[in-house]
């Protein structure tokens, strides 16, 4: 067998042991603040730290090899890559989500941080017990905000889109049933396959829903449906209470346009 196979079979073997474990990654360019994670993670039943980064390269080198199920990023590194990062680190692995941790509490840099692909922001003031719980709510296909964060970005990314209530009830309205299935499925965090698979429909028809949907509520992007349906009850508002059973495995969190 040839070197490149043999590595091949490597990976592969990764990608599918103790499918029972979230395997971590971090990156963190303060290697006391790793340890002190990575005992917290490693005290924890179904969670493992793979790979450990002080910097971007290490990072996505990290990455590529372990192929782990989520990414813990430092947002406030050192060397002032933070958030602007993210896009490189999931390319390495694209089963990958990632979360961030942070002492920011600047709408503006979550805002940056989801767009950019982030499923979680956890703040370094949390009780640590929270962390291990933030990780599975990501893994599982979730997002992680709190309320109050979820409240600013609310207001970050929807300027001018607080119209009065019946306006907004108007617009829902002329949302047909299987539209709102549609969007309750993005709020949950399915991509359009796997909406496709849960309703039993083709992706081209998900697109189809989607497009109307936009036209109908007056909404951009996919992002902007996310936002709106948490506000207007469309989808299950994300909180840290939230089980993350609610959300099957295997089913990534997108908010970025498909």
């Amino acid at each position: 067998m040839r070197p490149t196979e043999v590595r091949g079979e490597i990976q592969s073997a990764k990608r599918f042991r103790n499918t029972s474990e979230v395997r971590i990654v971090l990156v963190d360019d303060r290697e006391l603040l790793r340890a002190g994670i990575r005992s917290l993670i490693s005290a924890s039943n179904g969670f493992r730290v793979v790979g450990e980064a002080k910097d971007k390269a290490q990072g996505i080198a990290r990455i590529r090899d372990e192929q782990p199920d989520v990414i813990l990023l430092n947002m406030d590194l050192k060397s002032g890559d933070g958030v602007e990062i993210v896009p490189e680190l999931l390319a390495a692995c694209e089963t990958s989500r990632l979360a961030v941790l942070t002492d920011s509490d600047d709408p503006a840099i979550h805002r940056r941080a989801i767009l950019l692909g982030a499923r979680g922001i956890i703040s370094k003031q949390e009780p640590a017990a929270l962390l291990t719980k933030a990780i599975s709510r990501v893994h599982a296909g979730g997002v992680w905000f709190d309320r109050a964060l979820t409240a600013s970005l609310i207001g970050e990314l929807l300027p001018g889109k607080r119209l009065r209530a019946s306006p907004e009830q108007r617009k829902m309205a002329t949302l047909t049933e299987r539209e709102r299935e549609v969007i309750r499925l993005v709020g949950r965090g399915l991509r359009n396959k796997q909406i496709a698979e849960r309703l039993f429909i083709s992706e081209v028809t998900v697109h189809h829903h989607l497009t109307s949907i936009y036209s109908k509520l007056g909404l951009n992007d996919r992002l902007e449906l996310v936002i709106y349906a948490f506000r207007n009850g469309l989808a299950e508002l994300p909180t840290r209470q939230a089980c993350s059973d609610e959300f099957p495995t295997k089913e990534p969190e997108e908010l970025r346009q498909e």
